[in-house]
């Protein structure tokens, strides 16, 4: 089994490079299999949740060819199969995007319900209305997704609820089917953006994107294209809450300012200091950490994938916080272990309210899902002794090179592989 240890007390100072955003690039890996040709995708992630997604094409009969570390050139011309199995999808959510990606190319998909993170319970119902809203017969057999049409026609879509894997999902359907595909109360991530720039990139007309209104109007061919994925939003987040946590001083190169604005507001309302540049974002702080209240909201609004850390960081704020989750359900299981760590955070519900305390103190935790992972690196950067973290293949989905990043800010953390007869306690 491998932890993570982690020294707490040393404020992070230095700079730090964002890799490319995880969220845009599991929508766009699948997405390729709507070309005809070779797509070349730069800025991709080196994180556990892309080799799964590449692993899964190369499994359907893509091509996947690595240029270097972070360019990665797929030519799904050999893919000859709708049928993806259980086998390839437990291992992320993404996987639910090959559903879109082939009932687009082949009229037909037999896809296995994905795994990914289990902090709540996330159907598909939005998904399977955008489908049959397009045409598709819509069969659920022995934990498959079965779609079927004869052809798929464009048609208004209203989603009733905001919905990122929804919106994704009818996008890569409708890219291809005849007339004009309306999708209203979309979501307006800039991965959606991105993926939305990447299919225009490779011939298909979409308008709207980061708008509540996407126009597709359908195309008989997308091609060849090369096109580089923007940066992660949430990384970028992730290490400007610990610079601000941790009472350091870092530069967060390689971003775009304007996808940060939610976190970044939060973070000066919470007392620190954030400096704007073209493609960075500089975090400090020399006072003490104020009291704020959150509430997670689609974007523009406070990203939920941000409120595990923003959590960590108000636990040693003055005052008392509060933290709405607005988005998911059961979103504050990593609490617990905040607790055990010396926090005081009372959860009822969707809704945390955060007393903050002079300090934490390390103990062995464990990371349920990908985010509450990153809040427990936090939690012990900012925590008195070495605190011990399971389950951090959670964190290797959406965290590219991360020990070595935080190492290069001055973090004491160390990834150690223990035998499992070495282990004398569980955290679970």
């Amino acid at each position: 089994m491998e932890k993570l240890f982690v020294k707490g007390g040393t404020p992070l100072k230095g700079k730090v490079y964002i890799s490319g955003a995880k969220n845009a690039a599991v929508a766009i890996i699948p997405a390729a299999l709507l070309s005809d040709g070779i797509c070349r995708i730069e800025n991709i992630p080196n994180i556990a949740d892309v080799t799964v997604l590449l692993q899964m094409l190369k499994g359907l009969g893509a091509s996947v060819k690595y240029v270097n570390k972070s360019t990665v050139e797929i030519d799904p011309t050999g893919v000859n199969t709708h049928i993806v199995p259980y086998e390839m999808t437990r291992k992320t959510r993404a996987s639910s995007y090959f559903m879109g990606a082939m009932l687009g190319r082949f009229k037909k998909a037999k896809v296995a319900l994905p795994g990914g993170c289990d902090f709540c319970a996330r159907p598909l119902d939005l998904h399977e209305k955008g489908f049959a809203a397009l045409g598709a017969d819509v069969e659920k057999d022995d934990g498959m997704l079965d779609l079927k049409a004869d052809r798929l026609v464009g048609t208004s879509i209203y989603l009733d609820t905001v919905s990122v894997g929804a919106t994704i999902n009818i996008m890569l359907a409708a890219c291809k089917a005849r007339g004009r595909t309306i999708i209203e109360n979309a979501a307006k991530e800039p991965h959606i953006v991105d993926l939305a720039n990447f299919l225009n990139s490779m011939g298909a007309d979409i308008k709207g994107a980061g708008t509540d209104v996407l126009k597709i109007s359908g195309v008989s061919h997308l091609g060849s294209t090369t096109y580089s994925i923007i940066p992660d939003q949430i990384e970028a987040g992730t290490y400007m809450v610990a610079a601000a946590a941790t009472g350091g001083d870092v530069k967060i190169k390689n971003v775009i300012p304007k996808h940060l604005e939610s976190i970044s507001a939060k973070l000066i309302e919470a007392g620190a200091t954030v400096e704007e540049g073209d493609e960075f974002v500089r975090v400090y702080r020399k006072g003490e950490l104020r009291k704020c209240n959150i509430k997670t909201q689609p974007h523009p609004g406070f990203p939920t994938d941000m409120q595990p850390q923003m959590v960590t960081l108000l636990s040693i704020a003055n005052g008392t916080s509060m933290v709405t989750e607005a988005v998911w359900d059961s979103r504050f299981k990593y609490v617990n272990y905040l607790d055990r760590m010396g926090a005081k955070i009372k959860v009822d519900g969707k809704v945390a309210v955060i007393e903050g305390v002079d300090k934490l103190k390390s103990a062995p935790v464990k990371a349920d899902d990908l985010r509450a992972g990153a809040a427990l690196i936090i939690a012990g950067l900012i925590a008195d002794g070495t605190t011990q973290i399971e389950n951090i293949h959670l964190i290797d989905r959406g965290y590219e090179d991360y020990v070595e990043k935080f190492t290069a800010l001055g973090a004491d953390i160390e990834r150690i592989n223990i035998p499992d007869s070495n282990i004398a306690d569980s955290v679970g």
